[in-house]
């Protein structure tokens, strides 16, 4: 049994074979994370003792990094006490991961390869998360996949997911040919980091490609319902995809002041907006990114590449959080 330190001082014990990501959620400290994969890079810290790789890999990080002491807390766990040189997030302590019943209220596609599912679940057990976190469905034989959650929590505890088809996806199949109102699933969660956690700045950008709008889509609820958050600040989204019926969702946010810039990398003829990279796309509008805070979510190669260009064009590097969407069949 190994002694984890903090840099803000906060403990917990790691046991052999158990990864420090897992072993501080058993002791009920929560650590950055996100795919739980090794692939996302999110739950990366410098640290100081000895450690293991014992699930995954940790290929995300640079030689330089990894020379540096950099590891992946969902690949490793503790062979003598280490520091870790991260922080908990507090904000989560009262958030807990369950396992729940859950049944197929409604669904509706939104673009050809996107599926719109409601979901209840039972009226005494509805699911505590912050906007912006993401779930499991358990679907038959056991099959697991990720899901963010698209909606602020309601009064009614429903829950909306947005989902991408995905070619020969055994959860694909379901959600695309087979899916039916009432069907009984299992969920678990909430899972992740990513909620909106920085308003200080001026400027609150969110990038998203794809269906990493879901969850960008929740959080702007959650300040639609508490707009002192953003009090004299400004807020932008830029949402990217590759054609014109991508982009199926128009925000409907009240007195939030957001601009919204739909950005597309394959255009058909008739398209008049913006084209090109979501990253690329803030760069040209000249934001002061000295002043911003930034929430990616969508694939692997748009967050490496935004948190890349931005830092390097002036955000500062604590003020860039992610969610990296993974791939899976």
């Amino acid at each position: 049994m190994s002694t984890i330190t903090l840099s803000n001082q906060k403990t917990f014990l790691c046991e052999a074979g158990v990864t420090l990501l897992d072993s501080a959620k058993k002791h009920g400290v929560t650590l950055e994370y996100s795919c739980r994969s090794g692939r996302c890079g999110i739950c990366k810290s410098r640290a100081v003792g000895e450690t293991e790789v014992i699930r995954h890999d940790e290929s995300v990080l640079s030689a330089d990094e990894l020379l540096s002491g950099y590891i992946l807390t969902c690949c490793r766990t503790a062979l003598s006490d280490v520091c870790l040189e991260i922080e908990d997030l507090s904000q989560f302590a009262d958030i807990t991961s369950k396992t729940l019943p859950c049944r197929v209220d409604s669904f509706k596609r939104l673009a050809d390869d996107v599926m719109q599912v409601i979901l209840r679940v039972p009226p005494k057990d509805s699911l505590n998360y912050l906007p912006g976190q993401y779930v499991d469905i358990i679907g038959k034989g056991g099959v697991r996949r990720s899901y963010s959650l698209a909606n602020a929590p309601r009064q009614d505890g429903k829950l909306e997911l947005q989902i991408r088809q995905v070619s020969a996806g055994v959860m694909s199949r379901y959600w695309f040919e087979e899916l039916a109102a009432n069907d009984l699933l299992r969920l678990e969660g909430p899972q992740g980091t990513f909620a909106l956690r920085n308003t200080e700045p001026t400027n609150l950008i969110f990038l998203a490609t794809g269906t990493g709008i879901a969850p960008v889509k929740a959080i702007l609820e959650q300040l639609m319902v508490n707009p002192e958050q953003v009090s004299n600040k400004k807020i932008w989204v830029y949402w990217g995809g590759r054609h014109a019926a991508d982009i199926y969702w128009q925000p409907e946010l009240g007195l939030l002041p957001v601009s919204f810039i739909p950005v597309l990398s394959r255009p058909d003829g008739n398209w008049t907006g913006r084209i090109g990279y979501v990253q690329d796309a803030l760069e040209c509008d000249g934001v002061d990114l000295a002043k911003s805070v930034v929430y990616a979510c969508g694939s692997e190669q748009m967050i490496h590449s935004a948190k890349e260009k931005l830092v390097t064009l002036g955000l500062p590097h604590k003020n860039f959080y992610s969610d990296a969407f993974v791939s899976s069949n």
